[in-house]
């Protein structure tokens, strides 16, 4: 299950752009179309990083993205974009 940073946040902006190729805005638009019809919802949005970290360390099943400065040895890294 993925985890998101809020939306305002820069590192979300550059992973929307980077991996997703789309912007933040545009995102959001996706996630409000499938909410919107009933075909999925967004992925939990937390406030930072360390968040990201912690929840991802705690549960096996989950997967987020951070600056690679944040990375700590709690977490493996999967991709670099």
């Amino acid at each position: 299950m993925p985890i998101n940073l809020s939306s305002g946040n820069a590192i979300r902006s550059a992973f929307d752009q980077a991996a997703l190729g789309k912007s933040t805005n545009q995102t959001k638009a996706y996630w409000s179309k499938l909410v919107f019809s009933g075909k999925g919802n967004p992925p939990k949005e937390v406030d930072s990083e360390a968040e990201v970290i912690e929840l991802v360390s705690k549960n096996p099943s989950l997967i987020g993205y951070v600056d690679s400065g944040s990375v700590t040895a709690d977490v493996k890294v999967v991709a670099t974009f």
